[in-house]
């Protein structure tokens, strides 16, 4: 009676048997990556440091060459919210222009200021002293680095210049040259197309220096930057 149990468990494992080996026969047909396959798949990895290691005169190249173009890259961007086309620049010039003509016929008796100058040419309402445009243009105009045709460049106040001054962009001449027209740069009198050269060491137009009478260039004038209408 107690060998039947033990017959019969052996019965089952014999009949398994056939089982097993076929599901490894289809375990086996499976495609199954080989570890060193595996391995020659996987994407390199680069050492810890590489940038340390020395370079050769292709990759110093290809270096540079990239580093150039992020800041190209990055200088465009700067210039690209307030560029001008020239076919745009010029007609802002004659708008320009065309105020000024007005101001000049209705300029108003007595002492001439910089400041009702900029506002009647560019259409940039702000009142008060001159060193205090920039920081009242803030959330009311667009502000920036880049010369337009059109913009009132801000002077920063300055010893030579406590109540700073205003002037309003003529011309786009090159990247670092431009002209303006403005009020009382030459005591109570309306100069234009006067030249203004870009004189900072990053060539962001945070300082310039104004032509004088005589065509030659005067002193550095500390700029906060242009206000656009």
């Amino acid at each position: 009676m107690t060998a039947k149990p033990l017959t019969l468990a052996l019965a089952a494992l014999m009949a398994a048997t056939p089982i097993t080996g076929a599901l490894a026969a289809e375990v086996a047909a499976t495609d199954v990556v080989a570890p060193a396959q595996a391995v020659a798949e996987a994407p390199a990895r680069k050492p810890l440091f590489a940038f340390l290691a020395p370079k050769t005169a292709e990759e110093k190249a290809a270096l540079r060459a990239e580093r150039q173009a992020a800041r190209d890259e990055k200088k465009l961007a700067r210039g690209s919210n307030h560029a001008q086309s020239a076919s745009a620049g010029e007609a802002a010039r004659a708008e320009v222009k065309e105020a000024v003509a007005v101001a000049v016929a209705n300029r108003p008796k007595g002492r001439l200021w910089c400041v009702p100058f900029a506002r009647a040419v560019s259409g940039v309402e702000i009142r008060g002293n001159a060193r205090t445009w920039w920081e009242q243009a803030k959330g009311l105009y667009a502000r920036g680095q880049e010369p337009q045709v059109g913009a009132v460049m801000a002077f920063a106040a300055s010893r030579a210049m406590p109540k700073g001054h205003v002037a309003v962009v003529s011309k786009v001449v090159s990247e670092r040259e431009i002209l303006v027209d403005q009020a009382n740069w030459v005591k109570n009198r309306v100069t234009q197309d006067t030249l203004v050269v870009d004189v900072s060491a990053q060539g962001d137009w945070s300082a310039v220096k104004v032509a004088n009478a005589n065509g030659t260039l005067g002193r550095v004038n500390p700029i906060n930057g242009f206000i656009y209408n």
